[in-house]
């Protein structure tokens, strides 16, 4: 086990202002026993091994300790690993009696049968931090896949809000990530990204169909296209026929005089006239039958025939010449190019059919001239589409249900744009998406892992951490110090709240605040985070303020709970209970003195010396007289007639203790002598008869007015009084001698101030 050896120096930390381990003073043993008066230097003493147990660097002055050998600096005391308690002041303000308030922490303990579970414990928990870790590294990378896909989404949908944005009412100029992710999301759970893939011309239409504005309704074309193929076998038919009558040759021979003759002849028939209408001569007989043999009736029936299937042409072509056609900017642009196509057919068909009819009107022309010869049929009927006014009205009927949806379609155009645009970058989002998942798998497993330890760990540490068995032994602890169960330690979820008669406590005298401050302090000792049996206990007056009966009780809870301490460390000013503990280190020390090399206890005193002028407190070997004697007046006589019979010492800093030295030494020697006196000590003075007024006075006024501690006096007090220290005590001690001659020569026999001092071991 590690062990702290010595102090080995200290400067400038409180009193001790230049202190060095001295060669005659033994290293610390198991069990160590330091006596000192307040204001000795005890408190510095313990705030030093409190920064030690603090692994804090000390905040005054140069420090060194010696542990197994090696001598360690204050400013090496953050790194240093010597298990170690401290009771003293500061931990009890520190740590039991905060400054504001609160709770006491709780006491964790750890049975023989827990070890095992405690090492389990222990794995587990370094198995949680390398967990924590991967876990950490998980989320990390979790996090930037997710950023990685948060920017990508942004940036998409970005591209689509700006390419869909229009004017009005339009849910694409508010696209943002989410809806990308969530149209992203169902296409990669669809897996039909290819179906929403556009080519180029169907996402310009599309895009003109966003981009479009409302139009009016279109009416259908009405327009029938001619049967050309009946017509061509009509004129055909006629052009072939002929007529059979007398005709004459000069008028078959001059059409255009036959034509002119026959109009002639029915004037003149409608007007029954005898003479020529022309010429007004006589016809000559027989002129008229000849013609009217010449244009029968049968070729008046044909003529008709002729001209009648003429005007039919002539107004099939003015039919198609009046055609009216909506122009294309009529149209959505998505379907002017579709209706331009339809619409260029038609007008080439009916052009193609007008110049068809014309033919067929010319070929009658020539067969009405020629009506008794039959004529070729030379002209081919041109194939038209039959279909081709239904596929103009088509595209009309289309862009009238463009104009009754055109809402609808506009919308529907911009959802199927944004999904091509979202199919073209499928790809990259799933990678992403992927890896995502991956990395929050991984995330998952890290966390579950970690969490799963952590509820093993808790489960083993239910198992093996009760900190209500501590409250129940330090409330049966404080019945049996107090005397009552009026105080009470309550469990509370992060440590135990003090009550009093179920309420919480107020306004705790010091000596409950003592009683459950050191209580407290060794049950601590059981704790699961100390090895008492390695480690090292420090007590710095832990029975101040504690009457007799609780002292004792003290006393004994500190035996009996430190015993099997690695180390332990004892600093009082409290003879009493110096004298119980010496008592029972002096056992100790007998009983252990044939297993072990050295004595396992020390003692050790605390002393203010003068160095170079100035008060200095420095750690000795115990005084052979507070080693010996059950009485700690032995020790205070021995000081006094040793600082009055001694060298001749410089300065008043050496004399600042003898006044309080000198005090205590009179008020145990005249409460002895004079026991009725139950007055001050001026009173037992008084009853002081072989010593005069003035000398009494005298030394009353050296006692009292030096003796309240190491602070500034009062105006009244002259410090150059302490300058007549020597001799006040010579007088201190002869007033001893006149009272009580034989005790005085006893006592003087004890004392030896040439000779070294008696060996404790």
């Amino acid at each position: 086990m590690m062990a702290l050896q010595r102090v080995s120096r200290l400067r400038d930390c409180g009193v001790f202002r230049d202190f060095s381990w001295s060669t005659e003073l033994p290293d610390f043993g198991q069990y160590n026993l330091v006596y000192g008066w307040n204001g000795s230097g005890k408190t510095t003493l313990s705030r030093l091994l409190r920064a030690l147990e603090l692994r804090k660097q000390p905040t005054l002055g140069q420090a060194t300790v010696r542990i197994d050998d090696h001598d360690v600096t204050g400013s090496d005391f953050p790194q240093a690993t010597l298990p170690i308690r401290v009771f003293n002041r500061d931990m009890v303000n520190e740590s039991i009696f905060p400054i504001g308030g609160g709770d006491v922490p709780p006491i964790y303990i750890v049975g023989k049968e827990s070890v095992e579970k405690q090492k389990e414990v222990d794995r587990l928990k370094q198995e949680r931090v390398e967990a924590d870790a991967q876990w950490n590294s998980a989320r990390a990378r979790n996090q930037e896949a997710e950023r990685a896909l948060d920017r990508y989404c942004q940036d998409r949908a970005r591209v689509i809000k700006d390419t869909l944005r229009s004017s009005g009412p339009n849910p694409f100029n508010n696209y943002n990530k989410s809806a990308f992710q969530d149209w992203a999301s169902q296409m990669v759970i669809s897996d039909d990204a290819a179906s929403h893939c556009l080519n180029d011309s169907e996402r310009e239409a599309l895009g003109l169909q966003h981009r479009g504005t409302p139009k009016p309704r279109l009416i259908e074309i009405t327009y029938r296209a001619p049967d050309l193929q009946a017509l061509a076998n009509t004129t055909s038919t006629l052009l072939r026929k002929t007529v059979l009558s007398a005709a004459i040759q000069s008028l078959k021979d001059d059409a255009e005089v036959a034509d002119w003759i026959r109009r002639g002849l029915g004037l003149h028939n409608d007007r029954n006239a005898e003479k020529c209408m022309f010429c007004e001569q006589p016809l000559p007989e027989g002129r008229l039958a000849a013609l009217e043999a010449h244009f029968s009736a049968e070729y008046e029936q044909f003529m008709r025939e002729i001209e009648d299937q003429i005007a039919k042409l002539d107004w099939i072509r003015t039919q198609a010449s009046e055609l009216k056609l909506p122009s294309r900017a009529e149209f959505y642009d998505d379907i002017a190019a579709e209706y331009e196509a339809a619409e260029d057919a038609l007008r080439k068909a009916v052009d193609a059919a007008g110049r068809f009819v014309k033919s067929l009107g010319d070929a009658l022309e020539k067969k009405r001239a020629k009506a008794f010869e039959a004529l070729p049929m030379d002209v081919t009927v041109p194939k038209i589409d039959t279909g081709i006014v239904e596929a103009v009205n088509k595209v009309i009927r289309k862009h009238n249900q463009a104009s009754e949806d055109f809402e609808t379609r506009v919308s529907s155009a911009r959802e199927r744009l944004a999904m091509d645009l979202i199919a073209a970058d499928i790809d990259e989002f799933k990678r992403l998406q992927d890896a995502v998942q991956t990395a929050s798998g991984e995330s998952k497993t890290a966390k579950d892992k970690s969490d799963g330890l952590a509820v093993r760990i808790k489960e083993i540490e239910d198992e093996i951490i009760e900190h209500r068995k501590p409250a129940e032994d330090l409330n049966n602890d404080l019945r049996q110090y107090l005397g009552h169960g009026e105080l009470q330690l309550a469990v509370q979820d992060t440590g135990y709240t003090i009550t009093r008669n179920g309420d919480p406590a107020q306004m705790l005298s010091e000596g409950e605040m003592t009683a459950i401050a050191l209580l407290y302090f060794l049950k601590s000792l059981e704790g699961r985070d100390f090895d008492l049996a390695n480690g090292v206990v420090v007590l710095d007056d832990p029975v101040s303020s504690l009457d007799a009966n609780a002292m004792y009780l003290a006393f004994s809870l500190i035996r009996d709970r430190t015993a099997d301490a690695g180390q332990l460390f004892v600093l009082t000013h409290n003879f009493a209970f110096f004298r119980q503990v010496r008592n029972w280190l002096r056992r100790v020390a007998g009983q252990k003195r044939k297993n072990i090399a050295r004595r396992p206890a020390q003692f050790y005193m605390i002393e203010c010396v003068d160095q170079d002028g100035n008060r200095a407190s420095a750690l000795r070997p115990l005084d052979p007289l507070l080693y010996k004697y059950e009485s700690e007046y032995h020790f205070l006589f021995a000081s006094v007639y040793r600082f009055a019979n001694g060298p001749n010492v410089e300065g008043l800093e050496a004399c600042y203790g003898m006044p309080n030295v000198a005090r205590r030494l009179l008020e145990t020697f005249l409460a002895f002598r004079h026991p009725k006196v139950f007055g001050g000590l001026w009173d037992a003075l008084k009853e002081v008869t072989t010593s005069d007024e003035l000398r009494k006075g005298r030394i009353l006024n050296f006692v009292q007015t030096h003796s309240h501690g190491p602070g500034p006096g009062k105006p009244e007090h002259d410090p150059s009084v302490l300058g007549e220290s020597r001799a006040i005590l010579q007088e201190i001690l002869a007033l001893i001698e006149s009272e009580d001659c034989g005790h005085y020569t006893a006592m003087k026999n004890l004392v030896d101030p040439a000779g070294d001092r008696a060996d404790t071991a």
